[in-house]
């Protein structure tokens, strides 16, 4: 079981990341990669498809190093994701290669007394330059192969993510946005808990808290292990059934049952995240006409939704974004 303690101070540091973790995402890629276990992953194909690419370019490798300190089972390094790769990949790998000594020295050190590790990781935790280089190296490659082929897929569902939460907390403050996290997480105020793999309490003492929604993080969140860091929380977002279908198969689909102003209207409105109760009041349409809409720009790839209780709410793709790209003036006409 894990629990995160708030006090006042927390409450008032709570946020959610302003876009996907572009490490944490491969980290927990790299999960998903060799998994056995069926799941949204396997069944969509994209398990199969990033198998391809690894040996296509040749990275069992570049996946065989970093499965060195990323486990089927337990604990890895957390100075594979630090904090700056918020601010997307390059940031993130740059910190990754600047990493200091001790930092690895600490880590390598923990993930030794869980399990063995080849002869380069003990070179890693003494500070080898070069080593630490070749994983950087790794990370990017494995990045390149297995998540920025779907990383508009990733994008969307952070985006949807990040909207249910705005709303949630505008609707009741943090308390209410917190309590939304169910059923992955649960909110017994002070304390936010979720079933783990090991016991584990971590104690903000006023930090507060970054919450990160993740496209491959699956099941159960993950937590940085050192309580020195900045704490974290990386969370699963919900996957339509439907989700990886594939790019090329919903992209490639015709796109003339979108043309007409209703229809269009609908897709400029849905620039901001809304129900289809919300977007018939704005639009000057009955609900069942927006949600028919939504229903066909939905199945054309444009338009994700995402259910929170009784309240669904629906937000552009990507491929949406490149739709309207200079056309939203027009379709508000």
């Amino acid at each position: 079981m894990l629990r995160i303690y708030f006090d006042d101070a927390d409450l008032s540091r709570v946020r959610v990341a302003k876009a996907p973790d572009p490490l944490w995402e491969t980290v927990l890629g790299l999960y998903r990669l060799t998994t056995d276990v069926a799941g949204a992953f396997v069944s969509s194909g994209w398990q199969r498809a990033a198998r391809v690419a690894v040996h296509e370019r040749g990275l069992h490798g570049a996946v065989g190093m970093l499965r060195a300190l990323v486990p089927k089972v337990g604990y890895f390094p957390d100075f594979l994701t630090p904090a700056e790769a918020g601010e997307g990949l390059a940031a993130g790998l740059a910190a990754v290669r600047d990493t200091p000594r001790d930092r690895l020295s600490r880590d390598i050190g923990y993930a030794e007394r869980t399990r063995e590790l080849p002869p380069w990781a003990h070179r890693l935790g003494r500070g080898e330059r070069g080593v630490l280089d070749d994983v950087v190296r790794a990370m990017e490659l494995v990045h390149g192969a297995i998540v920025r082929p779907v990383w508009a897929e990733v994008e969307a569902a952070v985006g949807v993510e990040r909207s249910l939460r705005a709303t949630a907390l505008l609707d009741g403050g943090v308390d209410t946005m917190l309590a939304s996290l169910r059923p992955v997480l649960r909110w017994d105020p002070p304390v936010l808990s979720a079933d783990y793999p090991v016991p584990l309490d971590v104690r903000l003492d006023g930090r507060g808290l970054l919450l990160i929604p993740s496209y491959f993080c699956w099941g159960k969140p993950v937590v940085l292990v050192d309580p020195a860091l900045p704490p974290v929380l990386v969370y699963p977002v919900e996957h339509p059934p439907n989700w990886l279908e594939g790019v090329a198969g919903r992209h490639g689909r015709p796109l003339e049952a979108l043309l007409g102003r209703t229809r269009a209207a609908v897709l400029a409105a849905l620039a901001t995240t809304s129900t289809s109760t919300e977007l018939g009041a704005r639009l000057g349409i009955s609900t069942a006409s927006a949600s028919e809409h939504v229903g066909v720009l939905r199945d054309a790839g444009l338009v994700v939704s995402r259910r929170t209780g009784r309240t669904v709410q629906h937000a552009l793709t990507p491929l949406a974004d490149a739709v309207l790209a200079g056309r939203l003036r027009s379709f508000r006409t």
